[in-house]
């Protein structure tokens, strides 16, 4: 890693995936100092969470991940058993605020200064039980009362407040939004996410691979193949294997399909948001086509548990290959009549455009990521070449093109969509023709005591996970990171200065994960 801040050593993580260097910190003034290092040179926060190392004899652990442009730097700080407190990150990095509220809420890991309101507890337990200490037990029996929140509120003549959520008119997840507004123009909005925890990182704990495997393509459902390719990254750097090419081909196929689903999928509903019901109706028929299709070649329609550690379960033959390249062929001719009329629709267009708008300035200091932030012409795609940095096998042969728009509204996002769809066709092509031949998976033997990190570039942008193994082999420890952390703060800004109906549209544009985000 050309990057470099004193006194800290980096070791580069064994594997085929993306590049990463562990390190550790010596306090928490080394900690602050390296993320200020890492501010000054254009990183950004990339995952942010604790671990409970009492078991093994020692404390508590801070684990970091920053992003540059030649990797990411895993950064870990020891604390102690005993009042485990490290320094405020959220005055450098604001993406720290939440993840250091969680971090607090689920292990006990204390920050000094910043923003103390609770993230994830909201009642559901005491203050001083926290679920991921080895110790916690069961969940103690504690009233599942509404706990009040402490949101920001902005006065001045004709401000007024509206409530939105938790519980939503439509099948979305939970989540509150608070908005505060003068007339419709929104002045404010903050959010209150957490209504989703369901315990998935404890579950983790003291699993085996497999079982670690099939939990975490279940954390965000529209995602399943990012996080299982990640998770099977941290796990083969954690036992010092590698998959064959024809396994990480099979990956990058099927991480592609799942792109493609999701943006015609929000292509459609981002329609029927303006208006435009046909839109709808159009790109859902296409999304059906296409996750049918996924069960015929797959045997699932959203692909889970196709990607395990050691490589894929499923291979394809030459028919179901040529299959493929052929629906290629018709979905892109389909979904460019389809562009035509969206980019020649004025009523569309005029809702679209200089709606939600998010600056590339805003986006690096949020540390933004994915298809939000290459919609800001931020160009940061882990698929692709960039300055120092070269993206792992199968990408760096394929010489992905990343999609970007410099605008940052709606009409940025859903221009990025489109690209990034003929784009992930033109890889399935390839990637179909181009299949090398050999074995589908790698065996892989746990390491006592190994740690390993995987970085996945998902649709929504960078799906990290981290994991590290005990004594015995087992799941110590498994942290799951949606890139839907750092897009949540963003679209609090922007929906500022638009109307609120627009908020549905703006929302949409961006279609974060709350499951991801509350484990």
């Amino acid at each position: 890693m050309r990057f470099h801040a004193e006194p800290i050593d980096f070791t580069p993580q064994p594997g085929r995936g993306a590049p990463v260097w562990t390190g550790r910190a010596a306090d928490g003034e080394d900690l602050q100092r390296f993320a200020i290092s890492v501010h000054r040179h254009g990183g950004r926060l990339a995952a942010l969470w604790g671990e409970d190392r009492r078991p093994q004899g020692a404390g508590f652990r801070l684990h970091c991940v920053f992003a540059l442009d030649e990797g990411h730097p895993w950064l870990v700080l020891d604390l102690p058993a005993e009042n485990p407190v490290y320094p405020d990150l959220a005055g450098i990095f604001p993406a720290a605020n939440r993840m250091q509220r969680a971090a607090r809420d689920m292990v006990g890991i204390g920050f000094d200064g910043g923003d103390q309101r609770p993230w994830l507890r909201h009642g559901a337990w005491p203050a001083d039980w926290y679920p991921l200490r080895h110790d916690a037990g069961p969940a103690p029996t504690h009233e599942n009362a509404p706990s009040d929140y402490d949101f920001v509120q902005v006065g001045g003549e004709g401000a007024h407040e509206i409530p939105v959520g938790p519980i939503h008119a439509g099948i979305i997840e939970p989540g509150h939004f608070r908005f505060s507004v003068i007339g419709e123009r929104v002045l404010r909005l903050e959010q209150r996410l957490g209504y989703q925890h369901k315990g998935v990182e404890r579950r983790f704990m003291g699993a085996d691979l497999a079982t670690g495997a099939r939990l975490v393509g279940r954390i965000s459902g529209d995602s399943t193949c990012a996080y299982a390719w990640a998770y099977a990254s941290a796990a083969e750097a954690a036992c010092g294997a590698e998959p064959p090419p024809r396994a990480l081909a099979l990956r990058a196929l099927l991480l592609e399909r799942e792109r493609i689903a999701n943006h015609l999928g929000d292509l459609g509903a981002l329609g029927n948001d303006a208006a435009l019901a046909f839109g709808l109706t159009q790109f859902m028929r296409l999304k059906e086509d296409w996750l049918r299709a996924n069960a015929e070649l797959f045997g699932h329609r959203y692909l889970m548990d196709r990607i395990v550690p050691g490589g894929v379960t499923h291979d394809l033959d030459a028919p179901a290959l040529s299959r493929l390249v052929g629906q290629c062929e018709r979905f892109g001719r389909e979904v460019k009549a389809l562009r035509r009329i969206y980019d020649e629709h004025a009523g569309l267009q005029d809702r679209f455009l200089t709606t939600g708008i998010i600056g590339a300035d805003l986006a690096r200091e949020l540390s933004l990521s994915g298809m939000a932030a290459r919609a800001c012409g931020i160009v940061l795609d882990g698929r692709a070449y960039r300055q120092d940095y070269t993206p792992p096998p199968p990408w760096a042969a394929l010489g992905v093109r990343p999609a970007t728009d410099e605008r940052g509204d709606v009409a940025a996002r859903v221009a990025v969509r489109f690209d990034e769809i003929f784009e992930s066709l033109r890889l399935l092509r390839e990637l179909a023709v181009g299949l090398p031949a050999g074995p589908l998976r790698a065996e892989l033997a746990p390491v006592p005591g190994g740690m390993g990190l995987g970085v996945v570039e998902g649709w929504r942008g960078e799906v990290i996970v981290g994991l590290n193994f005990d004594a015995a082999g087992r799941l110590a420890r498994v942290h799951p990171h949606d890139p839907s952390w750092q897009a949540w703060p963003a679209l609090e800004h922007a929906v500022l200065k638009d109307i609120v109906p627009d908020f549905p549209l703006i929302n949409k544009s961006f279609n974060l994960s709350y499951s991801g985000a509350d484990l």
